[in-house]
């Protein structure tokens, strides 16, 4: 430990999510084990999901931001970190913490995630952005660290019971879905992925993925890679209940186990898209709905969407992970 330390890590932290006291006692011990000055403490609010929070933190030139709260807090502090220089840890304190799940991080803020805030190794991953055009023809520009989703995908967010979230967890989706799949609309849609031609496609559910691992061991995109430059690209349109059923054997079983392993990779041999479920990789997607429809970014409903823009910053974000054994 120094005798001055120097650096200063600043908590960004949803009060709803997380046990304030045991939080600040376990954050000082680790900051205090490891040199580090003060932490510094920022809540979000109703109206704040941590951008203004991070600005604020960021404006006392902290070397580390650490995010404490559940998947809205991640990507809020993430949408605020972009252009500057500062890593971000994460302490997971919600239901899905997918960032950290995909990144095989601790899902929870236990002492060995806050000790990685402060000890850890960089892994430099790709920012998902988005551009959304709303009825009115005005537009906001947004971050996503996980994936955004339009359709089926949007509307079981929508649909879903908070309170029931917060009492049950994931298992209030369950409901969501059932009420979402009673809605018989699908989108009508034209989009241009890369410089490839301009494409019309009709589908239920679509989903721009920078990583695709969901909680109950669903792996929504199998070649889904946070680093790599690319979001993947998953549409899906099954007909009837056996197309729905088929949609969900590749989902839930083929992907979600079966490619787990080098060995069930062998087995199952290449992924070919159907009818039911489609995907594509890239790098920038530009689509024009016929409608609006709802639109989801990272599990939080943002709206409707009459159009957008969406693209991959690559390792425009760095997230502390564990330092690697030896």
């Amino acid at each position: 430990m120094t005798d001055h330390p120097s650096r200063a890590a600043a908590v960004v932290y949803n009060p709803v999510k997380v046990d304030l006291a045991k939080l600040r006692d376990a954050v000082t011990q680790e900051a205090t084990a490891a040199g580090w000055a003060e932490t510094r403490w920022f809540e979000t609010t109703a109206d704040d999901a941590g951008q203004g929070a991070t600005k604020k933190a960021l404006l006392q030139n902290v070397d580390l931001i650490i995010a404490a709260g559940g998947d809205g807090t991640v990507r809020a502090v993430a949408e605020a970190l972009r252009g500057h220089d500062v890593p971000l840890a994460l302490l997971p304190s919600g239901t899905g913490n997918l960032l950290a799940r995909n990144l095989k991080l601790t899902l929870d803020a236990s002492p060995e995630s806050i000790r990685t805030a402060f000890t850890g190794v960089e892994r430099k991953v790709d920012l998902g952005m988005i551009s959304i055009e709303r009825e009115d023809h005005t537009r906001d520009e947004h971050a996503f660290v996980v994936m955004a989703g339009l359709g089926l995908d949007a509307k079981m967010i929508a649909n879903t019971d908070e309170d029931l979230k917060a009492k049950a967890g994931w298992a209030a989706y369950v409901k969501a879905i059932v009420a979402s799949l009673r809605d018989p609309a699908e989108l009508h849609l034209r989009f241009q992925l890369d410089n490839g031609p301009l494409t019309r496609r009709t589908v239920h559910t679509l989903i721009i993925g920078n990583c695709g691992s969901l909680p109950a061991n669903i792996l929504l995109m199998p070649d889904a890679i946070v680093d790599d430059g690319l979001f993947d690209l998953m549409m899906t349109r099954p007909t009837g209940v056996v197309g729905w059923v088929r949609v969900w054997f590749k989902v839930a079983w083929t992907n979600g186990v079966v490619r787990r392993t080098k060995a069930g990779r062998a087995i199952a041999g290449e992924h070919r898209n159907d009818h039911d479920l489609h995907y594509e990789t890239g790098s920038t997607l530009r689509a024009r709905l016929t409608r609006p429809d709802e639109i989801e970014l990272d599990g939080d409903g943002f709206g409707k969407a009459a159009a957008f823009k969406a693209w991959m910053e690559p390792q425009a974000l760095r997230i502390m992970t564990p330092t690697p054994a030896h």
